[in-house]
């Protein structure tokens, strides 16, 4: 597939396909279209080139409907972004109102004490803090059972202890996963395979995390890693630094 903005290319010749229950990571830089990927893998864009199909069938503007936005949970990085209900609970029941799911209140309840919201769900979600914003997107998401989770440098706002917990988390759950991070811990910690993206949207590697870890000329190459010089008390010496979140 590809995808551009106007006149700017972000998705280049893209073809890969992802088996349920896969755990992926989305490997690369910021401005390599990450993000605008996952928008496309969630139906919210459309290709402007190739074509994409989910539960083997051709995603298009007919085929776009409520059944499969159940089926397919998306979190941007940024979770003001998608917060807009007076409450917590209200937050997390929405997506099951709009899909018509029955016994609300027993849904929204499990789920919060699973995420330990349970304290939180009276308040008003634009108050919480930032890792508490991403795990009460999060329940919204996960409490209608998506096929399909899309998750967008999820570990940006919160704290380690929290980024623990979502790791945790994420080794967990059987819904097959595309997670977008330039953060090698992470994505090593919860995905066995890996998508690596060059700036310009161009696909550098698809297979196995354990050998690109390896592979530093890649790394470099996809701005993941990157090498300066630096002191250790009287001695001064270069070597590779992760770009983490």
């Amino acid at each position: 597939m590809a995808f551009a903005y106007e006149e700017r290319q972000v998705i280049e010749s893209l073809s890969f396909g992802i088996e349920p229950g896969e755990k992926v990571a989305l490997l690369g830089c910021n401005g390599s279209g990450k993000s605008t990927l996952l928008r496309l893998l969630a139906g919210l864009y459309l290709p402007k080139g190739g074509r994409y199909f989910f539960q083997n069938k051709k995603m298009d503007k007919k085929r776009i409907d409520a059944s499969i936005r159940s089926q397919i949970g998306i979190l941007f990085q940024n979770p003001e972004s998608m917060l807009f209900n007076p409450t917590v609970f209200d937050e997390i029941a929405f997506s099951l109102r709009e899909f018509g799911y029955d016994d609300i209140e027993r849904r929204v309840e499990e789920i919060a004490e699973q995420f330990g919201l349970e304290e939180l769900l009276g308040l008003n979600p634009l108050k919480l803090s930032g890792g508490e914003k991403q795990k009460v997107m999060l329940a919204a998401i996960l409490v209608y059972g998506p096929d399909l989770l899309l998750l967008d440098e999820p570990t940006a706002a919160m704290d380690p202890a929290t980024t623990g917990w979502f790791i945790d988390q994420l080794l967990e759950w059987q819904t097959t996963l595309v997670l977008a991070t330039h953060d090698l811990s992470v994505a090593y910690e919860t995905c066995e395979r890996a998508l690596v993206l060059a700036p310009g949207g161009q696909l550098l590697y698809d297979g196995p995390m354990e050998p690109l870890l390896k592979d530093y000329d890649l790394l470099v190459k996809a701005n993941l890693i990157h090498k300066h010089r630096h002191r250790h008390k009287r001695f001064i010496h270069s070597h590779y630094h992760l770009h983490e979140g």
